[in-house]
């Protein structure tokens, strides 16, 4: 009995079809004004939750701990930045996934 030939190697080409790289989907996301939507629905989430008093709360204790003219945009950022993203509700990870997945769905080929 023989055995049938191996399926042949998936090429990168055959990839990229099969899953659009990070920078298509940001183009198909940007040319069909959803991911604007995105942005405004994240607002409003992190509106609700309080994500965004929070995070001003610690801008401003920083800047207080640091001295006002000692605080650059860049160093509030830098420290901000980890505590913030690490701060998201899962829930609202969720949603924005959930509405990405359905986005893509709806614009497969």
């Amino acid at each position: 009995m023989s055995r049938p030939p191996p399926p042949p190697p998936t090429t990168n080409k055959d990839q990229q079809h099969q899953n659009p790289s990070l920078q298509e989907i940001n183009i198909k996301l940007i040319q069909s004004g959803e991911k604007e939507r995105l942005k405004e629905l994240l607002r409003e989430r992190l509106l609700e939750c309080g994500w965004i008093d929070e995070m001003k709360a610690l801008c401003r204790a920083f800047t207080r701990k640091k001295g006002r003219n000692n605080v650059t945009v860049d160093d509030l950022v830098h420290v901000i930045s980890p505590k913030g993203r690490a701060s998201v509700p899962n829930s609202v990870k969720a949603e924005l996934l959930q509405r990405i997945r359905a986005f893509l769905a709806s614009t497969a080929d």
